[in-house]
């Protein structure tokens, strides 16, 4: 005889369901009875070392297998905890699915111990927030996930009393739907086909729309169609594969690569925003063009309340049914008659050139020449991002992973844990600054408890080299910037790993050598010099 289910056996099941094989988080005594259901359901929960590296090593796993990331935390501190990757979630579009336990409400009208309201908390920082019930379990579950990924993604939190996740429950079976992807139609579609078929130099903006969508290959068929250029946001970095030759790369954070890209954006013709969400692009992307002088068509999923820029014609819909419709009537031509696509991704190459004798550049070129294709890369915040993020060639969605809206330091080594748990059999690196490497060593130790032979490149420069830059570039006092010097490989080691300091191309090319061998995590700290960034990006 089956015996009768709990509310959070409800929930998991619906996880499970919607794809979810990994949870991720920190217990405590409240959340017990969800961990027991996430695991009969057939959901592994792992135990991390803080609930803001539990919740990144979620999205890796995220990134990997598509389904919606799940961050569990206990009451109190650790809901706290993982405020700030929910926040990340939100601003980086990342379906999250926050799993939080709580003291039953009526318990809480006369014992305050680690007792706040969750929800209020969350309420600005996701895109809903739910205490489960008993009765409404299954609905909850469902709702959660349905608005974690529909229309633009992000985290939904679900707060669970203690005696609600033991509470017999049955199920309503109250699936609903999932939308079907939509297409611009009528008098707009054939107004933006005419502005289409008289484009002489028309450009492609791509975001992280492209993504969820999984409209890869219409993007690069409608660029071929029309010999577009693609910029893409950094998060979008290999929708289409970077060694195309219409492939200009990511924009959004380098200076120095925006000197390149946006005078060919200020020359088009007619602009396509494919999927742009502009939260990723930094201040010098606002109203780069003026849609009254220039033809500019925005397809998206959800409406511009941003005012980052404007168009003349936006479609609120599926970004490969958009594509598929305005290529389906077109008629190809010849676009940039003056080479201006191969002048620019030849100056963006000179740009950022590889052959430096040592430094941040180096290790990045030999790293991306050292591993495979398809290697998972991910990057932490700081001015060694904003290199990578040029330097670093993606032949693939998904293979550069990065916190690019919120920018939060320490995302980079559980990023990759997590990514290495949904694809063991994928090399993957992760590349940190000193600083953000320090904030999540303690993971180290779970790397190594869960057996991930994952790579943890570590960019020694004893600084936040990109706030250290940008005091001298204001003529301030240095101050509260520089740090002492550690030994990365040691601790790598006494966690068990392997650890090597390079110093040279030649020493980071065995150390990457027998990373790839090793049945362990390794910690490569490349010393670089802390004015190694000046000019570069």
């Amino acid at each position: 005889m089956t015996s009768p289910k709990r509310a959070a056996d409800l929930l998991a099941e619906r996880l499970y369901e919607a794809g979810c094989r990994h949870a991720f988080g920190m217990p405590g005594g409240e959340v017990l009875t969800l961990i027991d259901a996430l695991e009969q359901a057939g959901i592994e929960f792992v135990l991390c070392k803080h609930e803001n590296a539990g919740g990144f090593m979620a999205e890796g796993v995220h990134h990997v297998n598509g389904a919606p990331a799940i961050l569990v935390a206990t009451v109190g501190p650790g809901a706290m905890n993982g405020v700030n990757v929910v926040a990340n979630a939100h601003q980086d579009r990342v379906p999250m699915i926050v799993l939080t336990g709580c003291v039953d409400p009526d318990e809480a009208l006369t014992y305050t111990h680690q007792v706040l309201d969750h929800r209020h908390v969350f309420d600005e920082i996701t895109k809903a927030t739910f205490s489960l019930t008993a009765d409404g379990a299954d609905i909850v579950a469902d709702k959660a996930v349905g608005i974690a990924t529909e229309g633009r993604n992000g985290p939904v939190h679900i707060d669970v009393p203690i005696s609600v996740a033991d509470a017999k429950a049955s199920p309503k079976l109250r699936r609903r739907a999932p939308a079907g992807r939509t297409a611009p139609s009528g008098c707009d579609l054939a107004l933006a086909q005419t502005w289409l078929d008289g484009a002489e130099r028309p450009v492609i903006i791509a975001g992280l729309d492209v993504l969820y969508d999984n409209s890869h290959a219409e993007l690069l068929n409608f660029a071929e169609a029309y010999g577009a250029p693609v910029i893409t946001s950094y998060k979008a970095k290999g929708v289409i594969p970077e060694s195309h030759p219409l492939a200009l790369g990511g924009a959004g954070l380098s200076p120095l690569a925006d000197s390149h890209l946006l005078p060919l954006v200020r020359a088009a013709d007619l602009v396509i925003c494919v999927g742009y969400d502009p939260i990723e692009m930094r201040p010098g992307w606002r109203e780069v063009w003026d849609p009254d002088q220039v033809r500019v068509i925005d397809i998206t999923a959800e409406p511009n309340h941003h005012y980052m820029h404007q168009a003349g014609l936006s479609f609120l819909c599926d970004t490969g049914a958009a594509l598929q419709a305005l290529s389906g009537q077109g008629v190809t031509r010849d676009s940039w008659p003056d080479g201006q696509i191969a002048a620019t991704k030849t100056a963006l190459s000179q740009a950022f050139p590889t052959n430096d004798d040592w430094g941040p550049g180096a290790v990045i070129a030999e790293c991306r020449d050292m591993l495979p294709k398809d290697t998972i890369a991910t990057v932490d915040s700081g001015a060694h991002r904003i290199l990578l993020s040029q330097m670093w060639t993606c032949h693939s969605p998904r293979t550069l992973l990065q916190s690019s809206a919120l920018c939060t330091m320490g995302c980079a080594v559980p990023l990759a844990m997590g990514a290495k748990y949904a694809a063991p059999e994928r090399c993957v690196v992760s590349f940190s600054g000193d600083a953000g490497a320090l904030m999540v060593a303690g993971e180290w130790s779970t790397a190594k408890e869960h057996g991930l032979n994952t790579i943890f490149v570590v960019f020694v420069d004893r600084s936040l080299a990109l706030i250290e830059l940008k005091q001298r570039q204001r003529q301030m006092k240095n101050a509260g910037v520089d740090f002492a010097d550690h030994d990365f490989a040691a601790i790598g080691k006494a966690f068990g790993g392997q650890g090597h300091t390079v110093t040279s191309r030649a020493e980071l090319r065995d150390a990457l050598t027998a990373a790839q061998d090793a049945d362990t995590f390794t910690v490569i700290a490349a010393v670089i010099d802390r004015k190694a960034y000046d000019g570069r990006i």
